[in-house]
């Protein structure tokens, strides 16, 4: 009989994904921010990364708090997400729209995120580990915030210049 997974298991396992797309993302913000047109959207994409740096070290103190080694898990939602943001790049290259399209690719990230740091926040608490639940709620938050700050963008100025 296999062996029975817990939510220990669970928690590593989803740990790893969400790490995976953190790194992934560090690699994809600046040539989101290379792209953008608006030089609000581009700063904002700047100030992320920074961010999104900040949140691949508290992942990396987690697995230390676990005695575990900072490694990822393939994340095929955040490579489907990342691919389509390329796809809109590509398409929208140069037209009144890109902007639109690099805010809609950027939030469906941050959306992704959102919905694992949730989890994994309420699993850590679940699971008692104090440590890991105020660091998922500090990245949790900043997530909420962006996904905030490029709805706002959108509606105030970058869907405007699309329409």
């Amino acid at each position: 009989m296999p062996d029975e997974k817990t939510l220990d298991d669970l928690f590593l396992d989803t740990l790893k994904d969400i790490y995976y797309a953190e790194r992934q993302l560090t690699k994809t913000l600046p040539k989101l921010a290379k792209a953008a047109q608006s030089a609000e959207l581009k700063a904002g994409f700047e100030e992320h990364l920074a961010q999104t740096e900040g949140h691949v070290e508290r992942l990396e103190h987690i697995f230390d708090l676990l005695g575990k080694p900072a490694r990822g898990k393939t994340c095929d939602a955040i490579l489907g997400i990342i691919e389509e943001g390329k796809s809109a790049m590509e398409d929208y290259k140069g037209s009144p729209a890109l902007d639109a399209a690099l805010v809609a690719a950027a939030q469906a990230a941050e959306h992704y995120e959102i919905t694992r740091y949730g989890t994994l926040k309420t699993w850590a608490d679940e699971l008692g580990m104090k440590d890991a639940v105020k660091l998922l709620d500090a990245t949790l938050q900043e997530e909420v915030e962006t996904d905030q700050k490029l709805t706002k963008l959108a509606m105030s100025k970058v869907n405007l210049k699309a329409a």
